[in-house]
């Protein structure tokens, strides 16, 4: 079996792929004034996709995550989960949604062959929930959520970006939830982008301190999987739930970095916050480019940096997470 392995010896089971940088809620952390489309090319196909995802598990990707913006915006994302699903190779693919579809669309994305769902929950309180996102949908999102508990997924994730003064008062809340229900919430620390300097400085919450609360609490860490996601995961024998922590500014986040992310219009990203894009697009018109395709993956593995430039205020060629799918 292919692996990709990085000059830091990293191995990379586990692609995120974005579907589009469209999206329909205007959250104050990510696109507060809605997404603008800028004209340029349209994103990937699904004949693009069907053959880039072929090129990825062929050095050894097992893991797909689709994401946005917001995939659900797609109106093909049952035949692209379905293509991904038909994809030899590939073992898990999971989802990453603001939920305000899922009610419609849940039952048909598991038909089609998704194993596992993240939906965006910043709050459990309805009028944070509308304030944050700009929408209120809080009522759907959670009634999908509920949906999507029954549908035997390997895993339904919530994600919760920490926002100071507005929602990291939250977590007694959040306790009393995970107390009966077999999900899992992914705290995840406010990043710098490139338009966000202003927001994050006001409303950054170190998630490393919120990890201190839950330790001090009886709470104690997971084992991480080796196609696991970045979060470090939590659980406690009084709650059904668990809980983790994705701290992007905390020691070390780096070292664990399995995962390779594809922009909507077809670029390999070695770091969400990287300076450069690599072109796959050209090699994802006929099914004749499959090897060369592999080679470019496998060869421009060797720019990965040892880590990100936040900690220097670099946020790379990321202007928001919209515009790679987080």
């Amino acid at each position: 079996m292919a692996t990709l392995v990085d000059g830091f010896g990293r191995t990379f089971p586990y692609l995120r792929l974005s579907l589009t940088e469209a999206c329909n809620y205007r959250c104050s952390y990510c696109l507060p004034d809605g997404y603008q489309a800028d004209g340029r090319p349209t994103f990937l196909t699904l004949d693009e996709i069907r053959r880039l995802v072929r090129g990825f598990a062929a050095v050894g990707m097992r893991k797909i995550r689709l994401t946005g913006g917001e995939p659900s915006l797609r109106k093909d994302l049952p035949s692209i989960i379905a293509a991904v699903s038909a994809t030899p190779g590939v073992r898990k693919i999971a989802l990453t949604t603001n939920g305000c579809r899922l009610p419609q669309l849940v039952r048909t994305w598991r038909e089609a062959g998704l194993t596992a769902l993240n939906v965006s929950l910043d709050s459990l309180d309805a009028a944070r929930f509308a304030a944050i996102t700009g929408h209120d949908r809080f009522a759907e999102v959670t009634e999908g959520i509920e949906i999507a508990q029954t549908l035997g997924f390997d895993a339904v994730k919530l994600n919760a970006v920490l926002l100071r003064g507005l929602n990291d008062d939250e977590l007694p809340a959040w306790l009393n939830y995970l107390r009966t229900r077999d999900v899992a919430v992914r705290f995840i620390e406010l990043m710098r982008t490139g338009d966000n300097r202003e927001y994050f400085e006001r409303h950054h919450y170190r998630a490393e301190a919120l990890e201190e609360q839950l330790i001090a609490s009886g709470w104690t860490q997971q084992t991480r999987a080796a196609d696991a996601g970045p979060a470090r995961e939590y659980a406690h024998p009084g709650y059904r739930g668990r809980i983790g922590i994705i701290a992007p500014y905390s020691k070390d986040f780096c070292a664990g970095c399995n995962r390779l992310r594809v922009t909507a219009r077809g670029d390999l990203r070695l770091c969400l916050f990287g300076d450069f894009g690599i072109p796959l697009r050209p090699l994802l018109q006929s099914d004749a480019d499959h090897e060369a395709l592999t080679a470019r993956i496998a060869t421009q593995l060797g720019l990965k940096a040892a880590g990100h430039g936040l900690h220097q205020g670099n946020t790379g060629i990321t202007p928001h997470l919209a515009s790679i799918g987080g």
